[in-house]
């Protein structure tokens, strides 16, 4: 799996620009970018494929050295607060293999994860500031309509990833 990160996380973590990802189903990508949510630097990871989002609030700096770990965290209780069964959860990252950090996966791509970093802020008064997981502003994000670059029209993040995650299973197969 890959996971761009966008140029002011990269700026944050110290860390040289990665090279281009290679991975061209975007079922599988990523991308990451750091936010300030009422005063706390936060994760903001979107998904390529579907705009499916997600939020960890005040991320520690030792949690940020190790942003594979804080991501796969973050999916899965995102998934599993979402209602996915933690064992399609485990299934999808099984399949999408081994993380490699890559530069974010496009112009269309990061625009819509502006567009969802827009979401989070205007729904900010569904953040809880006392964990780290957001379930109810992940849903209220993922339940908006909005547009990706997978999918023509409106949809929302839910639905695309619920596809994702049901229907991809088979196709997985042939990836």
């Amino acid at each position: 799996m890959e996971l761009g990160l966008t140029f002011p996380l990269q700026r944050f973590l110290k860390v040289k620009t990665p090279a281009y990802g290679t991975q061209p189903d975007r079922r599988f990508c990523w991308d990451l970018h750091v936010i300030e949510l009422r005063g706390r630097k936060s994760l903001l990871a979107v998904h390529c494929h579907s705009r499916y989002t997600f939020v960890r609030y005040d991320v520690s700096p030792l949690q940020w050295m190790d942003i594979s770990k804080l991501f796969r965290e973050g999916l899965l209780e995102s998934l599993t607060a979402a209602g996915f069964s933690q064992a399609r959860a485990e299934e999808y990252l099984q399949r999408a293999g081994t993380f490699f950090i890559t530069r974010t996966h496009g112009r269309r791509e990061v625009a819509f994860l502006n567009r969802a970093w827009e979401d989070v802020l205007a729904l900010d008064l569904c953040l809880d500031a006392d964990r780290q997981a957001q379930p109810l502003l992940d849903r209220a994000v993922n339940t908006r309509p909005s547009r990706c670059a997978s999918f023509d029209g409106l949809g929302t993040g839910l639905d695309r990833m619920a596809g994702t995650l049901t229907k991809g299973v088979e196709t997985w197969k042939n990836v």
